[in-house]
């Protein structure tokens, strides 16, 4: 009996031994792939983009309601170059500042107007285009030479545009001669149907239109003197350093390859 209970006990032994010997085996695999595993990757920050999306040839919708303009493909280059990523929201331009402030939007690229009453609220990017307010007249209109030659004329202007700052400064900020619409289409819009005898806005914006519409016989009046040059930025939140630089390393980038003239002359021709 006792010979019998050794062997027993023995035979227990071996087997706890056993087991513990093949529970250390099993945790091997899982070290092991533990070294094995690939390192992780780092993620790359996609910026939220506001662009109102009427503003041909800058930003608009095409036949199939995708965003597109010079701006868009300007600010896709410099987000490449820049090393992040860049995703566009047609946001309406009454109310776009707000959404940068309130954080909604990281950028704002929209044919920005660079000015100095813009900058104690946001922050601007290097400039990426530089523009002229022009002046567009119905069919048959010569009376209209300068801009001092519509102070007595009926003018369609972009609410919160450079446009309708220079008119309000020549017609008087109550005027009830300035003639205001959400986009600056409608503007031209309102001049084609013989609503106003004039409008005036960034001349990429009024040249395109014309262009494109020249059944009803508008012109473009061209104002050197009286308007100076302005310049379009990429917007960002105040105080946002870290992406201003991310978009200014990037619009330096596209300048010195020649990604940007390329793009300029797809909208714009030769320089």
């Amino acid at each position: 009996m006792k010979n019998t209970r050794r062997t027993l006990l023995a035979g227990m032994l071996l087997s706890v031994f056993a087991v513990a010997g093949c529970g250390k085996k099993a945790e091997e695999p899982a070290a092991s792939a533990a070294s094995d595993a690939a390192p992780a990757v780092a993620q790359v920050a996609e910026y939220v983009v506001g662009t109102d999306a009427s503003y041909a040839p800058f930003e608009f919708q095409n036949d199939q309601s995708q965003i597109v303009g010079f701006d868009i493909e300007v600010l896709s280059a410099v987000a490449d170059k820049g090393g992040f990523k860049v995703k566009f929201v047609n946001t309406p331009w009454e109310g776009m500042f707000a959404t940068l402030g309130q954080g909604d939007r990281d950028i704002l690229s929209s044919a920005i107007t660079i000015t100095d009453e813009r900058k104690q609220s946001m922050d601007f990017s290097e400039p990426y285009f530089e523009a002229r307010q022009l002046i567009a007249v119905g069919k048959g209109v010569t009376d209209v030479k300068t801009f001092q030659d519509l102070k007595n004329k009926k003018v369609a202007v972009q609410t919160g545009t450079t446009g309708d700052e220079v008119v309000q400064k020549l017609l008087g900020k109550t005027s009830s001669s300035i003639k205001r619409f959400e986009s600056m289409p409608l503007a031209l819009k309102e001049l084609e149907t013989g609503g106003v005898d004039a409008a005036v806005g960034d001349n990429g914006v009024v040249i395109n239109y014309v262009k494109n519409n020249p059944q009803h016989g508008m012109t473009t009046v061209e104002d050197l003197q009286s308007f100076a040059p302005e310049y379009y930025g990429f917007a960002v939140k105040k105080g946002n350093q870290e992406l201003l630089d991310k978009v200014n390393a990037g619009i330096k980038a596209i300048k010195a390859d020649g990604t940007y003239d390329q793009i300029f002359n797809k909208y714009f021709g030769t320089k």
